[in-house]
C-alpha cells in the first residue's frame, strides 16, 4: 500500500479553454463537431489576448496542481494575439511550479499570414530556450505547403509536433496527407477517425470524445505508445484515468484497468522529469490501478517537485495565492464573455 506517487502528466491540454466555462452560448446551436468548432472554439480563441492567456493558463496549472498534475503538455491557438503567446503560458505554469511543453497551433484559417505567423511563434519560443513542440491545429485546416513548413521546422528545432488527427470526420483523411511526414516523436491526439499506421504517440481524450459525439478511439487498434490527455477539459488524470477504462470496458467487457494505466504511466515518456514528483494522497492505494478504477474523490493533499521545492501543502498551492488566481481568472473570463455576446 502507498499514499505517494510521481506527478501525473496531462499529454494534451488547452489551458486557454479555462475560462471558457459558463461562457454564453453559441449563436447557432450546434449540430456536428465542425459546427462546435465554428461555433464555440474558433470563435473563443479569436476572442483572447496575452492577459486572458496568461490567466486562462495560471487557473489552469492551479487546477492541475490540485489535481496532482505536474507536467502539462499544452497546444495553444489565439490567431488575434500570436506572438508572445506561448511566453504567457509558460510565464504562468512556472509562477505555479508545474511544467509546461508549448506549441501553437498553425493553421490556414486565417490565411498564408496567420498560418506564417504561427509558425514564427514557435520558432521564436523554442529558439529562446522555451520548451515546446511545433504545433498544428489539423491537416484538414492547413493546406499542404503549411503542413510540410511545420514538419520541416520541427526537424530543424529537433522537437516534435504536436497535432489533433482524424478527430472528427471532416478530417478523415488525415492518415494519407500526414503519412509521407508524420515522424516518431510526433503527438498525434484524438485520432478517432484515423484508418492509417501513423509513427508517433497517439494521445487519447476519451472524456472530451464523448463530449463531441466524434465517437470512441479505441486506441488500442493501433501498435502505438498510448497516453493520456484531456482535450483542455481540466487536469485530473485520476478521473481521466477511471473514465478511459469504462469507455475502455465499454466495448471489451475482459478489459481491465492496466491497459488505460499503462496510457497514464506512458506520459512519463514525454516528461519525464515529473518521475521524480513526490505527491501525496489521501488514499492508500494509488499504486493500484484496480483500486483506484473503483475509488473517486481521491486527491493530493502535498506535492513536492523534485528539487525540493514545495508546491503544495495540504491541498493548497504554495506559490502563488489561489484565491487571488481565482478572482483574477474570473474577471478575465467576463471581459471575455463580453467579446462573445
Amino acid at each position: 500500500m502507498s499514499t505517494t506517487s510521481p506527478g501525473l502528466v496531462c499529454a494534451h491540454h488547452h489551458l486557454y479553454s479555462s475560462l471558457a466555462r459558463g461562457m454564453p452560448a453559441p449563436p447557432q446551436t450546434p449540430h456536428n463537431f465542425l459546427e462546435i468548432l465554428q461555433q464555440i472554439w474558433w470563435r473563443l480563441d479569436s476572442a483572447l489576448d496575452l492577459d486572458l492567456i496568461y490567466w486562462s493558463a495560471k487557473l489552469g496549472a492551479v487546477e492541475a496542481l490540485m489535481s496532482g498534475t505536474t507536467g502539462i503538455i499544452d497546444h495553444h491557438e489565439s490567431p488575434m494575439a500570436i506572438e508572445g503567446s506561448l511566453d504567457a503560458i509558460a510565464t504562468a505554469c512556472s509562477e505555479v511550479g508545474v511544467r509546461v511543453v508549448c506549441s501553437y497551433g498553425v493553421t490556414d484559417r486565417h490565411g498564408i499570414e496567420g498560418a506564417r505567423l504561427g509558425l514564427a511563434e514557435n520558432e521564436r519560443f523554442i529558439r529562446s530556450g522555451g520548451r515546446g513542440l511545433v504545433g498544428v491545429h489539423a491537416s484538414f485546416t492547413c493546406s499542404e505547403a503549411t503542413l510540410e513548413a511545420a514538419a520541416g521546422l520541427a526537424a530543424d528545432l529537433g522537437v516534435g509536433v504536436h497535432i489533433h488527427v482524424a478527430e472528427g470526420p471532416d478530417d478523415a483523411d488525415a492518415g494519407a496527407r500526414l503519412r509521407e511526414i508524420a515522424r516518431p516523436d510526433w503527438l498525434l491526439v484524438h485520432c478517432v477517425g484515423l484508418d492509417d499506421e501513423l509513427p508517433g504517440t497517439i494521445v487519447h481524450n476519451p472524456r472530451s470524445n464523448m463530449n463531441n459525439a466524434v465517437g470512441y478511439a479505441n486506441p488500442r487498434r493501433f501498435a502505438n505508445r498510448v497516453a493520456l490527455g484531456t482535450d483542455g477539459i481540466g487536469a485530473d488524470m485520476l478521473d481521466e484515468f477511471r473514465l478511459a477504462y469504462v469507455a475502455l470496458r465499454s466495448v471489451d467487457v475482459l478489459a481491465t484497468p492496466e491497459t488505460p494505466w499503462t496510457w497514464l504511466q506512458n506520459s512519463y515518456e514525454l516528461l519525464p522529469e515529473c518521475r521524480d514528483d513526490v505527491v501525496e494522497w489521501s488514499y492508500d492505494h494509488v499504486e493500484s490501478p484496480w483500486h483506484l478504477a473503483f475509488t473517486t474523490g481521491v486527491h493530493p493533499t502535498n506535492v513536492r517537485r523534485s528539487d525540493g521545492v514545495a508546491l503544495l501543502t495540504e491541498g493548497v498551492p504554495t506559490l502563488v495565492d489561489v484565491g487571488e488566481v481565482r478572482a483574477k481568472a474570473t474577471e478575465a473570463a467576463l471581459r471575455l464573455f463580453s467579446r462573445l455576446t
